[in-house]
Order: structure tokens, then C-alpha cells, then sequence
């Protein structure tokens, strides 16, 4: 039983319709998901979080990009946490399961394209109501993150993080995005218009990722900062 279904158990039929009819109660459900992510994931060990499209087909190059740089983070010694989805979610959960890695899946409900994939560990596999919730999990339980082309979510994801590293409410940790032609023209436009022209941003904060265009320069910058770094949860 969850933490969440422990706190409703508790909780008589008229009196949890009311708090499901109440904003203000919502507060239960949202701690039962925070505290079963954390009871889940606080022993997990240093992982490495995948994202990227969960309509990204199995004969798509970045399908068995993601997969391959699973399984080289494998390798290094890390686990591999993704949205547990399908797509570059599978793929990043199929590398760590052939690497013999920690494979683990933060599912999120959704009407449409979210279903866990075959590869997550049966212990690892946690789905989620609430994306912030879903979102602290990753940021909290990765020592990096590889991302791949992806939507929206792919970009939440990914500009979050950022987020939290450049205004210091979270430790730094190793962004890299594959394939520079894809991120090529959105962080050119960064560069150009956001730093240079209206100079929302600093310099050095385009020095919070990088981009590269194959598995093995992905995992060796996650490695070589990790030479030089001690691992330790972000926050």
C-alpha cells in the first residue's frame, strides 16, 4: 500500500469526497506521492536521468542513441531514471536493463502516450498524478541528465533544471543534450538574442550544458565530472 492509499484508508467516503471536491485539501494527496517518491528512490544510488519524445519510434536513430548511452552509463557505474514511458523513455530503460543497471520509471497518468515501458525494474516503477511532483523526483535523485529531442515536456524538463541550477536552489549537475543539430538553432537563438541582445541571461549560463552528438561523448562528460565531484543528492 502507498502512502497515499495509507493516508485515505484513513479517511471515511463523505469525508474524502468532500477533501477531492476541496482545493485546499489536495495538500493529502500531494504528500502521499512526495513521500512515497522519497521512501522509493532514497537508497536508489547515483542515477543518470534520459529524456526525450515518447513518440520516438524503435527504428528512430535517437531511440537506439538513448538506448546505447543507457547502457554506457551502465557501465560507469550508474543507474538510468527516466518518465518510464515509451519512446526515448523505453529506450533509455532498455540500455540500463541490458547494461545490468538500476532501471527506474517515474510514470505520470495521462490520457494519451503514457504507458510504462517493459524494461523498469518491478521495484522501480513509481507513477505519478502530479508532474511537479514528478519533476522534484528527477531533479533530486540525478546526478546528471542526457536529453534528446523531445516536446514540450522534454523542454519543461530540461529549462527547469537550469533553472534551479543557475538560481542555485539546486546543486550543479551535468546537462547534456545529443545532437547538435537539433538544439543547435534554439541555443543559437539563446545566445544570440536572449544574452547578446537583451541580455536576459549571464555569459556563464550557457556554460550549464552541453551538446554533443554521440553516446560516448555524453557519458564521458558525465564521468569526467564525476573524477573531480563527489556524488550526493541536489538538494
Amino acid at each position: 500500500m502507498t502512502e497515499e492509499e495509507k493516508i485515505i484508508s484513513l479517511i471515511d467516503e463523505k469525508t474524502w469526497t468532500e477533501i477531492k471536491s476541496n482545493d485546499s485539501w489536495s495538500i493529502f494527496k500531494i504528500m502521499g506521492e512526495f513521500v512515497t517518491g522519497f521512501e522509493n528512490f532514497a537508497q536508489i544510488g547515483p542515477c543518470v536521468s534520459v529524456f526525450g519524445s515518447a513518440r520516438t519510434s524503435t527504428d528512430n536513430k535517437y531511440y537506439k542513441m538513448a538506448t546505447e548511452t543507457a547502457y554506457l552509463l551502465t557501465q560507469k557505474g550508474f543507474g538510468v531514471i527516466t518518465g518510464g514511458g515509451p519512446g526515448i523513455m523505453e529506450a533509455g530503460n532498455k540500455g540500463a536493463s541490458i547494461g545490468n543497471g538500476k532501471s527506474v520509471g517515474c510514470n505520470i497518468k495521462l490520457e494519451f502516450e503514457q504507458h510504462s515501458n517493459k524494461y523498469i525494474d518491478e521495484d522501480k516503477l513509481l507513477t505519478f498524478d502530479y508532474f511537479f511532483v514528478r519533476k522534484l523526483m528527477f531533479m533530486k535523485y540525478s546526478q546528471g541528465f542526457v536529453v534528446f529531442p523531445g516536446g514540450f515536456g522534454t523542454f519543461d524538463e530540461l529549462f527547469e533544471a537550469i533553472t534551479l541550477i543557475q538560481t542555485k536552489k539546486s546543486a550543479r549537475f551535468p546537462i547534456v543534450l545529443l545532437d547538435k543539430e537539433f538544439w543547435g538553432g534554439l541555443f543559437k537563438w539563446i545566445k544570440e538574442v536572449m544574452l547578446e541582445k537583451e541580455k536576459n541571461i549571464s555569459p556563464h549560463d550557457l556554460d550549464l550544458v552541453n551538446i554533443v552528438d554521440t553516446p560516448e561523448e555524453a557519458v564521458k562528460i558525465i564521468d569526467d565530472y564525476y573524477q573531480s565531484f563527489k556524488l550526493k543528492p541536489n538538494f
